[in-house]
């Protein structure tokens, strides 16, 4: 192989690379001093005389004008050529669903800062959303319930946390308190139901044969957020459709992105192409 092919997922917490025939090489906390030249320099490894191909996850909602900086970035960092994919079409991908048949699938990425939902069908979206609401907004939530840092919040919530009652209640310990899973539900139900109603929300919107396709199918959950205790049954209930977690949920969107490397044609169906 002369050049290397790299897939990037940029999240707000963790940054993550796949490079083809390694797997995910790079799975760590987001340091926004950290530059793309270092992290594709980091991937790419010792000096090279090819250039390697790059495929970078964006959130769904980003600009055009965002879309030409990340492009700009990876170009210059030393990428021969660059595709940028959405999110919720990578993590489509990398949970293993058909996109490319014409029955409609649904995914549901849950990051840190958005939740991106997308229904899509003959490998390309056709109905999307992106939900400003992650899971730094359940850490601020369960911090302002229990007046402590969001860091000691993220602790709890992947300690204790739920998204539906437990039938024995989890209990955990933090600054010399017991917190249970079910202080923490009541913490969260807000966000939790802004992101049960986005995805009513796109479904709504989404044509009704295809829209029967997902009722029949389901709605796969990706990404970090995904890992949430009960998150499946809470969508399912509150959402009206069944739910399922993907396998390793936290690492979709960059197997996506690697299996993208693969599937040109995905990416330039989306409009996501530029040498």
């Amino acid at each position: 192989m002369l050049s290397r092919k790299i897939g990037i997922d940029l999240g707000t917490a963790t940054v993550r690379i796949f490079v083809k025939g390694e797997g995910v090489v790079v799975n760590e906390r987001s340091d926004h001093k950290r530059t793309l030249h270092e992290l594709i320099g980091k991937a790419n490894g010792r000096p090279r005389l090819f250039r390697p191909d790059v495929v970078v996850s964006v959130p769904s909602a980003v600009t055009s004008g965002e879309r030409r900086a990340v492009t700009e970035a990876a170009i210059s960092a030393g990428a021969r050529q660059v595709w940028l994919i959405d999110e919720p079409l990578a993590a489509a991908m990398g949970a293993g669903l058909p996109i490319a048949e014409v029955r409609a699938t649904a995914i549901c990425e849950l990051g840190a800062a958005t939740t991106e939902i997308a229904i899509i069908s003959r490998s390309g979206t056709v109905v999307e959303h992106s939900l400003a609401v992650g899971g730094n907004d359940l850490d601020r939530a369960i911090a302002r319930r229990l007046s402590i840092d969001e860091r000691a919040a993220e602790a709890v919530k992947i300690a204790v946390g739920s998204a539906v009652p437990l039938q024995e209640p989890l209990v955990t310990t933090v600054n010399g308190q017991e917190v249970s899973s079910n202080a923490v539900l009541e913490a969260i139900e807000a966000p939790l139901r802004m992101i049960a109603g986005a995805v009513r929300d796109v479904l709504r919107q989404t044509p009704a044969g295809l829209a029967a396709d997902v009722r029949e199918r389901g709605i796969v959950l990706s990404g970090g957020g995904a890992q949430l205790r009960g998150l499946d049954r809470y969508i399912s209930v509150h959402a009206g459709i069944p739910a399922t977690v993907a396998a390793e949920p936290q690492t979709s969107v960059v197997r996506g992105t690697g299996m993208a490397l693969e599937n040109f044609e995905v990416l330039k169906r989306n409009q996501s192409y530029i040498r």
